[in-house]
């Protein structure tokens, strides 16, 4: 392919993602206006209030697509919106509450763009909430280890199967009983932003009470 080729099918790419997002941001302009009509009667404020922030989100993520330049996130406020999105997650899916914990050292910063890392977070966290069936408490920590950060999640679910341990990470891996097609995918989402952001993540069980522990290392900023 001729250089020239590879420009226009760098720009055709571009475009193409270009009008993605366009026509992905008009169908959540629609769901906030949906909202909107929601929110002017009271029996529904809280899930209007819970759509537009899940609105929020998504146009934000896809803004992340189309980012050129990568920032530094601060992890206290990366969790705290990560807990956020959880709660509401689990609200509109009528799980069983969950309580968060934190203990997070004061400054801590990753490399990486806010909103990769904030993916990553609530994907841990929705996989901890869905683990434990009758509710309970996770906890995340944070602690600066040299040049890294190191992030650890923990549940009180059932703990993770030592004969699925080598697995979780895989695209698709599911032990879920669905037919959806983007299932088993949160885990792996968040071992590639790891990776992609110069950083490690492993899944073990707990030593000091049931439940799993997933434990990241990424490049401080």
């Amino acid at each position: 392919m001729s250089p020239g080729g590879a420009i226009d099918d760098q720009a055709r790419t571009g475009l193409a993602l270009e009008g993605l997002v366009h026509d992905l941001n008009n169908v959540l302009e629609t769901i906030a206006e949906a909202a909107d009509l929601l929110s002017g009667d009271e029996r529904w404020e809280s899930v209007a209030a819970a759509i537009h922030r899940s609105v929020d989100r998504g146009q934000r993520i896809l803004g992340g697509f189309v980012e050129t330049t990568l920032g530094s996130a601060e992890l206290d406020a990366v969790v705290r919106a990560a807990t956020g999105f959880t709660t509401d997650f689990l609200a509109a899916v009528r799980s069983p509450a969950i309580t968060f914990e934190t203990d997070l050292e004061a400054g801590l910063r990753l490399k990486g763009a806010s909103l990769a890392w904030e993916r990553v977070l609530a994907n841990l966290l929705i996989n901890a909430a869905q683990a434990m069936k009758n509710g309970g408490t996770c906890r995340v920590s944070g602690r600066k280890d040299g040049d890294f950060v190191e992030i650890v999640v923990c549940d009180e679910g059932p703990g993770i199967p030592q004969s699925i341990l080598p697995d979780i990470f895989k695209a698709h891996f599911s032990t879920k009983s669905t037919r959806r097609r983007f299932s088993g995918l949160g885990l792996h989402i968040v071992e590639s932003v790891v990776r992609e952001n110069g950083g490690s993540v492993a899944a073990a069980n707990r030593e000091d009470a049931p439940g799993a522990r997933f434990t990241i290392r990424a490049p401080g900023a």
